[in-house]
């Protein structure tokens, strides 16, 4: 027993030094130590991000022994590597543009200094927590695009009060003979569907069977299932081990199937009404879906893909979009850490909602190796093309990719990576180009998702790519984050089935730790099979990832310790589309590129001193005490300070600064104007507010499993705890 406790303890010893490592890795302020002086360098603070391109500036201050200590600020410019899936970002190949020192007029020191920082930042890769750089985009302007046109056309609304599953076919339903079984099965769904030779179909879901003559109605459960079916269920469906909520479930749930865009909103008996605090606002408890009742107005509202639609009555079929800005007032109170907190996300002007659309403006990136980066691509039949209205692009229709023609050349994207050939059916290479006249592209085309994939520099060897949210489906509409265009894309059929991507009928939610997550069915068995073969056309590139469940287990679920947003969660991960390849890809987390990069980070390590100095665009660099006062800490009060930034030593020309530095903001005030002019003192309170937000949604992930390349198995957190 004692060796057992002793064995404990060494192993909760080397947890907790494993996350102080990661903990340390991604601390500001750092500290570079050489040659008798330390230089501290405080988190970056961002001026634009375009393509792939950070640019910024950090304050730091100079320390060198027996010497008195210099503060001062350099003008940066990187390349941005991200790792969506594990919450991290890599600043590399960092490029110093300037340095200044204010109040410092002796060139020597400025030299020297510089030319320290240069010989050690610009060989220095940055590896920090990607939710606090979102945080500190804030300032940068012009990352919020509006996604144009999307339609917000309810989708057919069912309400249920009992167990209920709703089974998708994507228009009529098509059936497909099994070569030798003397059955078929329906093509044009991702639920098992079959048909025997009599006539009747059979719908198996989780652990349940259903049987009906007709093909969208009169399903009921059954126990007798033909052995040839049942065989060929057992052969094809995923073999997982259902979760709790499944397993408890004794009746077999209600089927509604159908074969338009509609969407299921139920609840565990006549819905529960409970108050939000500090509104006029009901929500109803008794229900997985997002159902708010404003009293004022009697509408009920319902969040379905990040829309919220409205009507007197939840059985009333009269469904209206509510666009985001006509929202009742009191959807802006509801508190963050309410039961209805998630959905704070969905309101424009939110903190959340602010996050996420920062979120939209974050790329996932890739390294591309052109020799080993294959594609193959299948057609049915001759290439057919059809050209995209309004556009001088047309799409390929017979085929299982997105394949497009522009000017006599054919562009294949395949998990965001664009290829080139001079023929449909190739040879494809991997293309250092990337069309300007994809940008033409309308969310009326189901090839609009690939206008957000891009190429952002090349070598002979390698293409640097990476794609934001919108190519898996996440749009911005009226200040919020949205799933899908709302457009239904008709797929093709002939001797072969390709499914295109949908915006409802899947339970797709954002929670604003994880992103999108889907939930359908009561989790395993319902959605996906392996006879199958393009079943992940209906979600796009990062295909269909399970939540736990889908509706609410009557009694059992107030005791689920997860929760109905922990289930959502596990449906948002294994995001990263280029992970989905076996070839080509050379690096796309942290972990890649740490193997290959032995400068991350070690030239630094952490400071003891608070993270509260900050640079403004000019160069002044301020401290901001406990009681929110901004000392300046120009570094020569009696004179004013130097005009003139330092070159980069032996590679560029002097540099002003964009502004000249004030000369009536030199002096250090301790009383906290600092000689600041109230603009100045907004904006540093803007950086500060980032940069505290910024390690609020640092800790909540982390503490969630979320966050320092440590997914912890668990959801990024989120508000509300409601139906438990």
């Amino acid at each position: 027993m004692k060796k057992l406790f002793l064995v404990i303890i060494v192993l909760l010893i080397s947890v907790q030094i494993i996350f102080a490592d990661e903990e340390t890795g991604f601390q500001w302020p750092k500290e570079i130590v050489k040659k008798k002086t330390t230089v501290t360098l405080y988190q970056p603070q961002y001026d634009s991000f375009k393509n792939n391109i950070l640019e910024g500036r950090m304050a730091l201050s100079v320390k060198e022994k027996d010497k008195e200590l210099v503060f001062g600020a350099l003008w940066f410019k990187a390349r941005l590597a991200t790792d969506l899936e594990e919450r991290t970002a890599v600043i590399e190949n960092i490029d110093i543009d300037k340095v200044y020192f204010p109040g410092i007029e002796d060139t020597t020191k400025i030299e020297k200094f510089s030319g320290l920082l240069a010989e050690e930042i610009e060989s220095w890769d940055v590896v920090m927590s990607l939710d606090r750089l979102i945080a500190s985009l804030e300032q940068v302007e012009d990352l919020k695009t509006l996604s144009e046109n999307l339609n917000n056309t309810p989708p057919d609304i069912y309400f249920r009060t009992e167990s209920s599953v709703l089974v998708s076919i994507d228009g009529d339903a098509k059936l497909k003979e099994v070569e030798g079984a003397g059955f078929e099965y329906v093509v044009n769904t991702p639920f098992f569907i079959v048909k025997d030779s009599k006539g009747k179909y059979y719908i198996k879901g989780g652990k349940f069977w259903y049987v009906s003559s007709q093909v969208t109605s009169g399903y009921k459960h059954t126990e007798k299932v033909p052995a040839d079916i049942e065989k060929f269920a057992t052969d094809n469906i995923e073999d997982k081990e259902q979760d709790s909520v499944s397993m408890s479930i004794t009746e077999a749930p209600e089927l509604i199937v159908v074969t338009k865009p509609s969407s299921l909103v139920s609840t565990d008996g006549e819905p529960d009404y409970a108050s939000i605090d500090g509104t006029t606002l009901l929500y109803v408890a008794n229900s997985t879906d997002d159902i708010v009742m404003d009293i004022n107005s009697q509408n009920h509202y319902v969040l379905i893909a990040g829309r919220w639609y409205y009507s007197k009555s939840l059985n009333d079929s009269d469904w209206k979009f509510a666009e985001p800005e006509d929202l009742p007032e009191d959807f802006s109170k509801i508190p963050a850490d309410s039961d209805m907190g998630n959905v704070r996300a969905s309101i424009p002007g939110t903190p959340e909602a602010e996050n996420a659309l920062l979120e939209q403006s974050i790329p996932q990136t890739a390294t591309v190796d052109r020799k080993t980066a294959k594609v193959e691509v299948q057609w049915d039949g001759d290439p057919k093309f059809e050209k995209i209205e309004g556009t001088d692009v047309s799409v390929a229709k017979n085929t299982d990719k997105t394949v497009l023609l522009i000017k006599k050349k054919y562009y294949c994207v395949d998990d965001a990576i664009w290829f080139v050939a001079d023929k449909p059916t190739g040879p494809w290479i991997v293309s250092d180009v990337r069309p300007d006249e994809v940008d033409q592209i309308p969310p009326e085309s189901e090839a609009y998702n690939v206008k957000y994939v891009y190429i952002y520099e090349s070598t002979p060897e390698v293409v640097y790519v990476g794609y934001l949210p919108g190519y898996n489906y996440s749009y911005v509409y009226g200040g919020c984050v949205v799933y899908g265009t709302g457009y239904y894309y008709r797929p093709w059929y002939g001797t072969y089935y390709y499914p295109r991507p949908v915006t409802f009928g899947f339970g797709v939610h954002y929670n604003p730790w994880t992103g999108w997550g889907f939930s359908v069915g009561f989790s395993y068995g319902w959605i996906g099979w392996g006879f199958h073969p393009y079943r992940r056309a209906f979600w796009g590139p990062r295909g269909y990832h399970r939540g736990y469940r889908r509706g609410y287990n009557r009694g059992y679920n107030r005791g689920y310790s997860r929760g109905a947003r922990a289930g959502y969660a596990a449906g948002s991960r294994n995001s990263n589309v280029y992970n989905n390849r076996s070839n080509g890809v050379k690096s796309t987390n942290a972990r890649t590129a740490q193997a290959n990069n032995k400068n991350l980070n070690n030239k630094a390590r952490p400071s003891s001193k608070p993270n509260n100095v900050y640079a403004d665009k000019k160069g002044n660099v301020y401290q901001r005490d406990k009681g929110g006062n901004w000392e300046n800490k120009n570094n020569k009060a009696s004179q004013k300070p130097s005009q003139q930034p330092s070159q980069k030593p032996s590679q560029k020309p002097a540099q002003q600064p964009q502004n000249k530095p004030s000369t009536g903001q030199t002096q250090q005030n301790r009383q906290g104007s600092s000689g600041m002019s109230s603009q100045q003192k907004q904006n540093m309170n803007k950086s500060h507010q980032s940069r505290s937000t910024g390690n609020q949604n640092y800790n909540r992930a982390r503490s969630s499993g979320y966050s320092g390349g440590s997914r912890g198995g668990g959801s990024r957190g989120g508000g509300g705890g409601r139906r438990r």
